[in-house]
């Protein structure tokens, strides 16, 4: 076993590991916020509770419906994206032509009730949720021990985030979708109903917020205030990798969750700031973001 700077390697590749989840999680969310800001410009602050909603879905299907996680794995994204469809249609479809403050207010407002409603019910210490039989135990890669639904959450992550990537930047749909949000009178004059194509996104983007909810489940405890406690983060990472921008959300999410781990191993102190220095220093540098255009 070697070491770096006095660091056992195990140690090292532990920390990475770590930061390498983190950031699979960081970057879900911020994809699912970049695609709601960059099509509908919608600061969406109800993503972190959505994500949570999606890990209590799982959690009740679970317990009373006896839908394991596989099961959850699909329904409780499919249940996020329409409560974001029914809340896109009500209440954000009044905002889009006033200011992105009232969005922001807005969706804030609707977090709180949804933490607020979650907590009530359920307080905060948590519910346990179970590793699938399928994913249990793990590999041992001889420098580290590598559990195998880590390493499933990693590689599901990085397959959704690009796929949706692959999606809005090289199909069709997408190029309507970029289309609909500069000018959606004459995408609609070829026949496309950009109304319900904008629900849609949205219903999409916070189906993403539910997916990382569930992945997260079996690894953090469901609470009520898991996701408070990590959308701050994730806002960081949009603005670092520039808002609205899809490749700088999957790109800065990872890098930022390993530079996280590799904190915590050589200045643990620095390791629940670090995020929002470099974001200072981004903002500094590069007002719209290391990936984003100047609007």
């Amino acid at each position: 076993m070697f070491s770096l700077l006095g660091v056992p390697s195990q140690v090292l590749f532990g920390q990475l590991l770590l930061g390498l989840i983190n950031g699979s999680f960081y970057a879900l969310l911020s994809l699912g916020l970049a695609v709601i800001f960059g099509m509908l410009n919608v600061v969406n602050m109800a993503h972190g509770a959505l994500y949570m909603v999606g890990a209590f879905v799982a959690w009740l299907l679970l317990t009373y419906a006896g839908v394991g996680y596989w099961g959850a794995l699909v329904l409780a994204p499919i249940a996020v994206g329409l409560v974001g469809l029914v809340l896109e249609r009500t209440m954000l479809r009044r905002l889009y032509k006033v200011d992105h403050l009232y969005g922001l207010l807005l969706t804030f407002g609707l977090a709180l009730i949804f933490e607020g409603a979650f907590r009530h019910q359920y307080g905060v210490s948590g519910q346990p949720y179970p590793i699938p039989d399928l994913l249990k135990g793990g590999q041992n890669l001889g420098f580290m021990f590598l559990p195998n639904y880590r390493g499933w959450v990693i590689v599901a992550s990085l397959v959704v985030c690009f796929g949706t990537w692959f999606a809005i930047e090289r199909t069709k749909l997408g190029a309507y979708l970029r289309a609909a949000t500069e000018n959606p009178t004459l995408v609609q004059a070829f026949g496309i109903n950009v109304p319900v194509m904008v629900s849609l996104t949205y219903g999409f983007g916070v189906a993403l917020a539910g997916l990382a909810g569930v992945l997260a489940a079996p690894i953090y405890q469901v609470s009520p205030l898991m996701g408070s406690n990590l959308i701050i983060i994730v806002f960081a990472v949009v603005v670092i990798g520039g808002m609205g921008s899809i490749m700088g959300a999957i790109v800065t999410g990872l890098g930022l969750g390993l530079l996280e781990g590799l904190t915590k191993v050589f200045y643990p102190e620095a390791s629940n700031i670090v995020v929002f220095v470099i974001m200072a220093i981004v903002l500094l540098i590069k007002p719209a973001g290391l990936f984003g255009r100047e609007r």
